[in-house]
């Protein structure tokens, strides 16, 4: 979030520091200790006494942050499941993983925490297959492939993900992907991130 910075260049989320090197602080405004429900509409696929599916409509953030206290997917859980508050903490009560806000897809929310445990063991051990369509600009060279390269923040803008070197704080990354379909100059692709 750009609040560290080594030689006046924000630091990435691996960087380690090395002798010589100038780090500052910048202290951030604290995040917001309350959470309030709002009842903001959400697209629920499925509900039992465990979990919750939601269909999370691209452009919204999924918890609060500097720059987005309101309007986020956890404001409107809290105002569904209000004994949500007690589960993981008051910024990610039931969040067992999220998806950048301009991506629109699934997500699953525990209810309890046996629920949240046992979500979160599933994606650290990485049992939990995951799938986008994504629609890219022009065309592969082939239909099917894959992608093995690291990925990380950008260093010029933080809030992007780019291809960068595993010494500049990249981390190995490998997507398989298979066209859907064609269109003019662009292609709607399959992919699952391993």
């Amino acid at each position: 979030e750009r609040h560290i910075l080594v030689n006046g260049e924000p630091a990435t989320p691996t960087q380690a520091p090395r002798m010589g090197d100038v780090i500052t602080l910048n202290w951030p405004e604290a995040r917001p200790t309350e959470v309030l429900p709002q009842d903001i509409p959400l697209e629920i696929l499925h509900e039992d006494s465990d979990v919750l599916v939601i269909n999370k409509a691209a452009g919204m953030v999924v918890h609060p942050a500097p720059g987005h206290p309101r309007g986020t997917l956890v404001n409107a859980l809290l105002a569904r499941l209000p004994d949500l508050q007690a589960i993981n903490g008051t910024i990610r009560p039931g969040i067992v993983h999220r998806l950048d806000r301009d991506t629109s897809g699934l997500m699953v929310v525990a209810k309890h925490e046996r629920a949240l445990a046992f979500l979160q063991a599933q994606f650290r051990d990485r049992t939990v297959e995951k799938r986008y369509l994504a629609l890219v600009d022009g065309h592969p060279r082939t239909d099917r492939g894959a992608i093995d390269a690291p990925i990380g923040r950008r260093p010029d803008r933080p809030d992007e993900m780019a291809l960068v070197s595993i010494p500049r704080g990249g981390r190995n990354a490998l997507t398989y992907f298979r066209t859907v379909e064609n269109f003019a100059k662009h292609t709607l692709i399959e992919c699952k991130i391993v």
